[in-house]
Protein backbone atom coordinates (compact mmCIF):
# COMPACT_ATOMS: atom_id res chain seq x y z
CA UNK A 1 0.00 0.00 0.00
CA UNK A 2 2.73 2.57 0.86
CA UNK A 3 4.39 1.80 -2.49
CA UNK A 4 1.13 2.53 -4.31
CA UNK A 5 0.70 5.84 -2.46
CA UNK A 6 4.30 6.81 -3.20
CA UNK A 7 3.84 5.88 -6.85
CA UNK A 8 0.62 7.92 -7.05
CA UNK A 9 2.30 10.95 -5.50
CA UNK A 10 5.19 10.68 -7.95
CA UNK A 11 2.78 10.46 -10.88
CA UNK A 12 0.92 13.55 -9.68
CA UNK A 13 4.17 15.48 -9.25
CA UNK A 14 5.31 14.41 -12.71
CA UNK A 15 2.01 15.58 -14.20
CA UNK A 16 2.35 18.94 -12.45
CA UNK A 17 5.87 19.36 -13.83
CA UNK A 18 4.56 18.69 -17.33
CA UNK A 19 1.77 21.23 -16.88
CA UNK A 20 4.17 23.89 -15.66
CA UNK A 21 6.49 23.15 -18.54
CA UNK A 22 3.64 23.54 -21.03
CA UNK A 23 2.32 26.75 -19.50
CA UNK A 24 4.54 28.85 -21.76
CA UNK A 25 5.80 28.04 -25.25
CA UNK A 26 9.35 26.85 -25.66
CA UNK A 27 11.94 29.57 -26.16
CA UNK A 28 14.05 27.75 -28.73
CA UNK A 29 15.28 29.83 -31.63
CA UNK A 30 12.76 30.03 -34.45
CA UNK A 31 13.83 28.04 -37.51
CA UNK A 32 13.03 30.23 -40.50
CA UNK A 33 14.73 30.80 -43.84
CA UNK A 34 17.18 33.68 -43.41
CA UNK A 35 15.47 36.91 -44.50
CA UNK A 36 16.68 38.38 -47.77
CA UNK A 37 17.06 42.14 -47.50
CA UNK A 38 16.53 43.65 -50.95
CA UNK A 39 17.25 47.37 -51.27
CA UNK A 40 16.44 47.81 -54.95
CA UNK A 41 13.97 50.58 -55.80
CA UNK A 42 10.40 49.81 -56.86
CA UNK A 43 7.03 51.49 -57.50
CA UNK A 44 5.81 53.50 -54.52
CA UNK A 45 9.20 53.78 -52.81
CA UNK A 46 9.76 57.13 -51.12
CA UNK A 47 13.20 58.73 -51.06
CA UNK A 48 15.04 62.02 -50.76
CA UNK A 49 17.61 63.04 -53.36
CA UNK A 50 19.35 66.34 -53.72
CA UNK A 51 22.19 68.07 -55.49
CA UNK A 52 24.57 69.72 -53.04
CA UNK A 53 24.27 73.55 -53.08
CA UNK A 54 21.04 73.42 -55.14
CA UNK A 55 18.66 74.31 -52.32
CA UNK A 56 15.70 75.41 -54.45
CA UNK A 57 15.16 72.05 -56.14
CA UNK A 58 12.62 69.50 -54.83
CA UNK A 59 14.16 66.80 -52.65
CA UNK A 60 11.37 64.25 -52.00
CA UNK A 61 10.42 61.75 -54.71
CA UNK A 62 8.15 58.74 -55.13
CA UNK A 63 8.76 56.04 -57.72
CA UNK A 64 5.77 56.02 -60.09
CA UNK A 65 3.85 52.81 -61.00
CA UNK A 66 5.87 52.47 -64.21
CA UNK A 67 9.13 52.55 -62.23
CA UNK A 68 10.21 56.04 -63.26
CA UNK A 69 10.93 59.30 -61.42
CA UNK A 70 10.68 62.82 -62.81
CA UNK A 71 13.93 64.54 -61.78
CA UNK A 72 14.86 68.21 -62.22
CA UNK A 73 16.68 69.03 -65.48
CA UNK A 74 16.76 65.52 -66.95
CA UNK A 75 13.06 64.64 -66.56
CA UNK A 76 12.03 60.98 -66.33
CA UNK A 77 14.50 58.25 -65.50
CA UNK A 78 13.83 54.55 -65.04
CA UNK A 79 14.91 53.61 -61.50
CA UNK A 80 12.95 50.45 -60.69
CA UNK A 81 15.34 47.58 -60.01
CA UNK A 82 18.27 49.88 -59.24
CA UNK A 83 20.09 50.16 -55.92
CA UNK A 84 19.97 53.67 -54.36
CA UNK A 85 23.61 54.32 -55.24
CA UNK A 86 22.92 53.30 -58.85
CA UNK A 87 20.11 55.89 -58.95
CA UNK A 88 22.61 58.53 -57.78
CA UNK A 89 25.17 57.45 -60.39
CA UNK A 90 22.56 57.47 -63.18
CA UNK A 91 21.20 60.89 -62.29
CA UNK A 92 24.65 62.39 -61.82
CA UNK A 93 25.83 61.10 -65.20
CA UNK A 94 22.72 62.47 -66.92
CA UNK A 95 23.38 65.91 -65.40
CA UNK A 96 26.94 65.80 -66.74
CA UNK A 97 26.01 64.40 -70.18
CA UNK A 98 23.42 67.11 -70.73
CA UNK A 99 25.90 69.74 -69.50
CA UNK A 100 23.88 71.07 -66.57
CA UNK A 101 26.78 70.49 -64.17
CA UNK A 102 30.43 69.58 -64.54
CA UNK A 103 30.93 67.61 -61.34
CA UNK A 104 27.73 67.55 -59.22
CA UNK A 105 27.52 65.98 -55.79
CA UNK A 106 24.29 64.00 -55.52
CA UNK A 107 23.01 62.34 -52.34
CA UNK A 108 20.11 59.97 -51.68
CA UNK A 109 18.27 58.63 -48.63
CA UNK A 110 15.49 56.02 -48.87
CA UNK A 111 12.67 56.82 -46.44
CA UNK A 112 10.28 53.95 -47.10
CA UNK A 113 10.28 50.86 -49.31
CA UNK A 114 6.58 50.84 -50.19
CA UNK A 115 7.19 48.30 -52.94
CA UNK A 116 8.26 45.88 -50.21
CA UNK A 117 5.69 45.01 -47.59
CA UNK A 118 4.49 42.63 -44.90
CA UNK A 119 0.94 41.57 -44.08
CA UNK A 120 -0.39 41.54 -40.51
CA UNK A 121 -3.66 39.63 -40.12
CA UNK A 122 -5.90 38.29 -37.38
CA UNK A 123 -6.43 39.74 -33.93
CA UNK A 124 -4.73 43.13 -34.24
CA UNK A 125 -6.45 46.51 -34.11
CA UNK A 126 -5.64 47.52 -37.69
CA UNK A 127 -4.85 44.48 -39.87
CA UNK A 128 -3.44 45.22 -43.28
CA UNK A 129 -0.38 45.64 -45.48
CA UNK A 130 2.54 47.70 -44.21
CA UNK A 131 5.63 49.07 -45.93
CA UNK A 132 8.87 47.35 -45.01
CA UNK A 133 11.23 49.86 -43.44
CA UNK A 134 14.96 48.98 -43.14
CA UNK A 135 15.50 46.69 -40.13
CA UNK A 136 11.76 46.00 -39.70
CA UNK A 137 10.97 43.29 -37.12
CA UNK A 138 7.94 41.26 -36.11
CA UNK A 139 7.26 43.27 -32.96
CA UNK A 140 7.45 46.51 -34.97
CA UNK A 141 5.02 45.11 -37.56
CA UNK A 142 2.44 44.20 -34.91
CA UNK A 143 2.89 47.65 -33.37
CA UNK A 144 2.38 49.22 -36.81
CA UNK A 145 -0.92 47.32 -37.01
CA UNK A 146 -2.09 49.06 -33.83
CA UNK A 147 -1.05 46.29 -31.46
CA UNK A 148 -3.09 43.33 -30.29
CA UNK A 149 -6.82 43.55 -29.67
CA UNK A 150 -8.60 42.29 -26.55
CA UNK A 151 -9.06 38.71 -27.76
CA UNK A 152 -5.58 38.15 -29.21
CA UNK A 153 -3.59 35.12 -28.09
CA UNK A 154 -0.01 36.15 -27.26
CA UNK A 155 1.10 32.55 -27.57
CA UNK A 156 -0.56 31.77 -30.90
CA UNK A 157 1.08 33.89 -33.55
CA UNK A 158 2.29 32.49 -36.86
CA UNK A 159 4.72 33.80 -39.45
CA UNK A 160 4.70 32.50 -43.01
CA UNK A 161 7.79 33.15 -45.13
CA UNK A 162 8.15 32.26 -48.79
CA UNK A 163 11.47 32.03 -50.60
CA UNK A 164 12.44 30.74 -54.03
CA UNK A 165 13.12 27.31 -52.52
CA UNK A 166 10.51 26.89 -49.80
CA UNK A 167 7.50 28.20 -47.92
CA UNK A 168 7.45 27.76 -44.18
CA UNK A 169 5.04 28.68 -41.39
CA UNK A 170 6.16 28.77 -37.77
CA UNK A 171 4.24 29.37 -34.54
CA UNK A 172 5.70 31.42 -31.73
CA UNK A 173 4.96 33.37 -28.57
CA UNK A 174 4.98 37.16 -28.66
CA UNK A 175 5.14 37.08 -24.88
CA UNK A 176 8.40 35.14 -25.06
CA UNK A 177 9.88 37.79 -27.35
CA UNK A 178 8.71 40.80 -25.34
CA UNK A 179 9.99 39.21 -22.12
CA UNK A 180 13.42 38.70 -23.69
CA UNK A 181 13.33 34.89 -23.63
CA UNK A 182 13.35 34.69 -27.44
CA UNK A 183 14.85 37.05 -30.03
CA UNK A 184 12.72 39.37 -32.12
CA UNK A 185 12.39 38.24 -35.75
CA UNK A 186 13.72 40.33 -38.67
CA UNK A 187 11.21 40.43 -41.52
CA UNK A 188 11.49 40.29 -45.27
CA UNK A 189 9.14 41.43 -48.01
CA UNK A 190 6.13 39.16 -48.39
CA UNK A 191 6.09 37.84 -44.80
CA UNK A 192 2.60 37.15 -43.45
CA UNK A 193 1.96 37.48 -39.70
CA UNK A 194 -1.27 36.06 -38.30
CA UNK A 195 -2.35 36.68 -34.69
CA UNK A 196 -4.64 33.96 -33.35
CA UNK A 197 -7.71 34.33 -31.16
CA UNK A 198 -7.63 33.48 -27.46
CA UNK A 199 -9.72 30.48 -26.40
CA UNK A 200 -11.93 31.37 -23.42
Amino acid sequence: MPNRITRSILLILFALVLLVGCAKPQTNRVELPTPTQSTTMGPGDLFELFIVNEDKLPTTYTVSPDGTVDFPYVHRLQVAGLEPQQVVDLYRQKLIDEQYFKDPSVMISVKEYRSKYVNVLGQVKNPGTFALAPGFTLVQAISKAGGLNSIADLNNITLTRTTAKQRRTIRFSLESITEGRSPDIPLQSGDVITVGERVF
